[in-house]
């Protein structure tokens, strides 16, 4: 339409011109800001909550970062369900030898009896809820035909990410943290593996405010933008108050393909 109108003399050839290039300018803007390049990078965590997913589905490469110390304490191995008793932990049991010391990548799963157990209790749990025998044959094949015969912790959470993103259908890229030379600090190692991906914005969950060094980013010309976890919408879920802080499962057993809906960034699409 712009280049109709500048081969058009009856409009005036120099006005022409100026709206054409004006209108170039404002599209190249514009096109500009869809076409940065957004990347997150986040240790691996065992069928985590919503919020995890919906950063995923922001960005358009997401770093697993399971280079990083392993944290005991944490949701790396386990996560929380809603039951008829109460919000439950599963959690996997991990080698504790030298743990404190180890990389999340080296953690190792002991007791291959855990996948059975995690599958009794997520099937005990959510038998009634809507959606549960809509997924029941898929996550149970995970539990007791995959997940059980894994050595590490970081592949456990990976095959569970994965058929969820799939569940979800997300299509960001995945990547681990050890394709990238990191380097040394904190801030530093993250900031290598955005220079390293071409990334111009760097999309975080809002905890990292606390330690982050910004200017280190901006040194580099890559922006920083925050994750919003807050005012998520409720669904229908059994077993009293609504709980958010429960792994992602919970919404899918309770939403099925509905899902996305209660996740922030699918609306924004």
């Amino acid at each position: 339409m712009a280049i109709a109108v500048f081969l058009n003399p009856s409009l005036g050839g120099a006005v022409s011109y100026q709206n054409t290039v004006m209108f170039g300018l404002v599209f190249i803007k514009w096109a500009s800001v869809f076409m940065l390049k957004r990347i997150a990078i986040l240790q691996s965590n065992y069928i985590p909550w919503k919020g995890y997913f919906d950063l995923i589905n922001c960005v358009d490469e997401f770093v697993l970062y399971d280079d990083m110390q392993y944290t005991v304490d944490d949701w790396r191995n386990r996560n929380r369900i809603k039951t008829k008793q109460g919000v439950q932990w599963l959690t996997i049991p991990v080698s504790k030898k030298g743990h404190l010391s180890k990389k999340t990548s080296e953690i190792k799963v002991v007791d291959e009896r855990w996948a059975r157990k995690h599958w009794a209790s997520l099937a005990n749990a959510y038998a009634k809820s809507a959606y549960f025998k809509e997924y029941a044959e898929c996550f149970e094949a995970l539990y007791l035909h995959k997940a059980s015969k894994l050595e590490y912790l970081s592949e456990v959470n990976y095959l569970f990410m994965s058929e969820i993103i799939n569940t979800l259908g997300i299509s960001t890229k995945i990547r681990w943290s050890s394709e990238f030379e990191l380097g040394e600090g904190k801030t530093e190692r993250l900031v290598n593996i955005c220079t390293q991906a071409g990334a111009d914005v760097y999309f975080s969950g809002p905890a990292a405010r606390d330690y982050l060094d910004q200017e280190i980013f901006r040194r580099e010309g890559i922006n920083i933008e925050w994750m919003d976890y807050s005012n998520y919408p409720e669904y229908k879920q059994p077993h009293g108050d609504f709980e958010h802080a429960v792994s992602i499962i919970d919404l899918i057993f309770n939403t099925g393909s509905e899902a996305v809906r209660y996740l922030k960034s699918f609306g924004a699409q």
